[in-house]
């Protein structure tokens, strides 16, 4: 983002959180919804989800920064992890309002209980699981990852995956996110998810009948 082309922060992004869950909506409404680390491949793998889908796709952490005028790491900088999750989960939950589109949220917003109540309400999530190698291939050129300038980054990389994939495993579905096509793992998550809406428009019809 260029300075010129930076808004005013949003003091949004400072207020009180929400902490009303969002109403259920039926499934052909929901939003796709794709969680995991940092470099497992949401973005990339959402673009062409979306393509797939004829639906729009939004990186969550690009509406953050947006509404801040600010870039995430700037944001971490000035004000604060705390701050940056409340306005994660505050943007998160308009997105899930605004109609069905394919959402790739950042490594930490699933973390969140609201964040996820949100998503179980209006989306289908999708976990894309890279293991340590793979997720370390992918962001050990970047610079732009707050919580890995540290002095042992794959460290912290490790300890975050204990942390987070016991909650990243409760996602609807799960794929694995390897080395190799993107389009394959896109296939995978066609497919997983063809078959996602179906049991539960079969289990829908099935409790209309009785």
């Amino acid at each position: 983002m260029k300075p010129g082309d930076q808004k005013e922060p949003d003091e949004r992004l400072d207020e009180r959180d929400e902490n009303e869950a969002l109403s259920p909506v039926p499934f052909a409404e929901r939003s796709i919804v794709l969680v995991g680390l940092m470099g497992a491949g949401k973005t990339t793998v959402g673009r062409r989800l979306a393509r797939r889908l004829d639906l729009a796709f939004v990186d969550t952490d690009a509406e953050i920064e947006q509404a801040a005028g600010e870039t995430i790491p700037e944001i971490f900088e000035r004000r604060g992890e705390a701050t940056f999750r409340a306005g994660e989960r505050r943007v998160i939950a308009r997105l899930l309002g605004e109609g069905p589109r394919v959402l790739a949220t950042g490594g930490g917003a699933f973390m969140d209980p609201l964040t996820r109540a949100n998503i179980a309400a209006r989306g289908i999530s999708v976990w894309l699981k890279a293991d340590l190698d793979v997720l370390m291939k992918r962001v050990g050129k970047r610079g732009d990852r707050p919580l890995l300038q540290t002095d042992d980054p794959r460290e912290t990389m490790k300890r975050l995956m204990d942390q987070r994939y016991p909650v990243y495993a409760e996602a609807d579905i799960t794929i694995e996110s390897l080395e190799g096509p993107h389009d394959a793992v896109v296939d995978e998550v066609m497919e997983k998810l063809t078959r996602f809406r179906a049991e539960h428009a079969a289990e829908a019809n099935a409790g209309g009948r009785e």
